[in-house]
């Protein structure tokens, strides 16, 4: 796992799609010196991620992502689609080669399941919060993140679960 989020970081980084541009001043707000950014995610969900920071240098973002989750809640496995609105209150570390901002939120999912011959879908509310290595000068992040998950769920049965989610990532940055 480890080594193909090392592998897509060097890919990426070999790349000449966009720069980031270093930030202006170091302090202990966070400011995103990027746009948008799409990348891969493993854990809890496993699959295509991205980004998108709501203003030019500004701490708020969308967190976006579709993908599978394996083995949850009983064994189910199926689709994962979720989306969050995320705050970088603070920069824990501030270097010239990149910023460690913590971000915490709120979202949304919508997960599809397979559970042994019945199927379902569950509605749950995700309260993420994680830390980002933000490369100040590569488009590139490498995040990781818990979420605890509140799912309602339907199909075969109605039932309430609670669980927690992670995962590790990295993104590449467009603009």
């Amino acid at each position: 796992m480890f080594v193909v989020l090392i592998a897509t970081a060097m890919a990426v980084a070999g790349s000449s799609v966009a720069d980031a541009r270093p930030r202006p001043g170091r302090g202990r707000r966070f400011e995103s010196n990027k746009t948008i950014g799409l990348g891969l995610e493993l854990g809890a969900p496993t699959g295509l991620t991205g980004k998108y920071f709501l203003e030019p240098g500004g701490d708020r973002a969308i967190q976006f992502g579709i993908g599978d989750i394996d083995h949850y809640v009983g064994d189910r496995s199926g689709l994962h689609i979720y989306g969050d609105y995320l705050f970088h209150p603070l920069s824990l570390v501030s270097a010239d080669g990149f910023e460690l901002p913590f971000y915490l939120g709120v979202g949304l999912r919508y997960w599809d399941f397979d559970y042994g011959a019945d199927s379902g879908y569950a509605l749950g509310v995700r309260i993420p919060f994680g830390v980002a290595i933000d490369f100040n000068n590569l488009p590139l992040d490498i995040f990781f993140q818990i979420v605890p998950v509140l799912d309602f769920v339907h199909g075969y049965t109605h039932d309430v679960y609670g669980d927690v989610d992670v995962s590790v990532g990295v993104r590449f940055w467009f603009d």
